[in-house]
């Protein structure tokens, strides 16, 4: 079993061969991922896996994402300290728990919603997120995520982290104008487009394809049936 150290010294390693490859650039995101201890969130089984840089099982035939995917995502949706961000499919709660380092920086009053419709999900995420003084900056809810979260719109980013047949309406019109919504469409299985919305007036969105990834279905009633 990996020591606090050596875990320390492997997050350290793969933060800077993101950087060295060109995934993570901007600062804010790379002192986020330097913070917060994935080792955490996954099961102790894979502990040692922590910053490998691979999706890692977290049961419920569900996945936390890769470390690469997880810059990618945080870089694309252009996240900022004081922004509101939506996250559907929160799974383990990592990746909430690396945005809100973004969101809150230097006492910045943002704010993560982060919505996973399996609920023993659901429940392992916040009370790691709690354990980990993450619950003032990150509201985890158990519920259909495709239908977004209406009370905490508008948002400046909203972040889906599994497959869509399709962008959900509901998602558009709970981004700001001006705000980005990142989300894999494509078929359920092993490949879909990573597209990037902008909400550029309250009526128009324009989206574009960021290249190809590998995400689980999306459940509920946007999503896969």
């Amino acid at each position: 079993m990996h020591s606090v150290k050596d875990l320390e010294k492997e997050r350290e390693h793969a933060i800077k061969e993101l950087i060295r490859i060109g995934v993570l650039k901007s600062p804010h995101i790379i002192e986020a991922m330097m913070k917060v201890p994935r080792e955490e969130f996954i099961p102790s089984t894979y502990r040692n896996m922590a910053y490998v840089d691979t999706p890692i099982p977290i049961g419920y035939g569900q996945t936390t994402s890769a470390l690469h995917m997880t810059a990618w995502l945080c870089e694309a949706a252009e996240l900022q300290p004081g922004q509101k961000v939506l996250e559907v499919g929160g799974g383990c709660g990592y990746m909430a728990a690396v945005y809100a380092e973004i969101v809150r920086k230097g006492g910045a009053k943002g704010h993560v919603y982060t919505v996973e419709i399996i609920p023993q999900l659901a429940r392992m995420a916040k009370e790691t997120l709690k354990r980990l003084g993450y619950s003032d900056h990150v509201t985890v809810i158990e519920g259909d995520g495709s239908l977004g979260y209406e009370p905490g719109k508008p948002y400046d980013a909203i972040i889906v982290t599994a497959a869509s047949p399709d962008i959900p309406k509901p998602l558009t019109e709970q981004l700001k104008v001006g705000g980005r919504l990142l989300i894999p469409v494509g078929s359920p299985g092993f490949y879909q487009d990573l597209v990037l919305v902008r909400k550029v007036s309250e009526f128009k969105i324009e989206a574009k394809s960021l290249g190809g990834c590998a995400f689980v279905p999306l459940r509920g009633k946007y999503g896969w049936k």
